[in-house]
Order: C-alpha cells, then structure tokens, then sequence
C-alpha cells in the first residue's frame, strides 16, 4: 500500500528538505522511501541538493612543504595532490591521524559513516 500525500505530509517534507535533513531520514520520519521523497520534491521545484560530499582537494602544496613519494615517511599524510602540471604527484605530508594514512582534514573526506540498513518488516 503506498503512502498518499496529504497537505501535512507535503507541509513536514517542505520543512525537512528546507532544513537540510536527508532524504532517507525524510522517507524515515514520514513512512516512505528515500525515492518516494525526492521524487516529491522534485515535483514541488525544491531546491536541489548540494552533492553531500566534499569536491576532492587538488590544492598544490607550496614549493616550501612539497611532498614526494620518496620523501613520505611513517605518520605522513598519504594524501595526492596533483597540480597537473609537474610530473607526478605531490602529497599533503602533515601528521597522519592514529592508525590511518590520511590527517584528520583528509580523513574526514576519504571516509563516510557506516550505513546500517533498516530491517524490513516481515510481510505476512
């Protein structure tokens, strides 16, 4: 049985997507798919979404701190940076977090949260 949607069903998605909640979370809280939520905004002209991950950083590093593949050591941030111009890449170099090969800066754009899916309701 699919959800209709009803002026206050409309009115809670408008405030949602306005407030910049997902749209899983919307489809969570009104009882509908992801899908069926943007599908709906889409239909009421909202405004799109920025792409919730950040752009990769193709930044050159200065020539002061520049990074070769050679010069990476234990600890150093294994971030490429590619200038495009110069042979090869270049690499961030600043302090690797605990355990990863990335800084904090980088490894908040190398890796997400786990996703956990929702159990789905025995149908029956």
């Amino acid at each position: 049985m699919t959800q209709q949607w009803t002026p206050e069903r409309t009115a809670a998605l408008i405030a949602l997507w306005n407030e910049g909640i997902t749209a899983s979370e919307i489809g969570r809280r009104l009882g509908v798919t992801k899908n069926a939520a943007i599908g709906k905004a889409f239909r009421l002209h909202l405004a799109k979404r920025r792409d919730p991950v950040p752009p990769r950083s193709n930044s050159v590093p200065t020539a002061t701190n520049v990074i070769h593949l050679a010069s990476l050591e234990t600890g150093m941030c294994r971030w490429p940076l590619d200038d495009g111009e110069s042979d090869g890449y270049h690499f961030c170099g600043k302090a690797a977090a605990d355990g990863k090969p990335y800084c904090p800066t980088h490894c908040d754009m190398a890796y997400r949260p786990a996703f956990k899916p929702q159990k789905s309701a025995a149908v029956g």
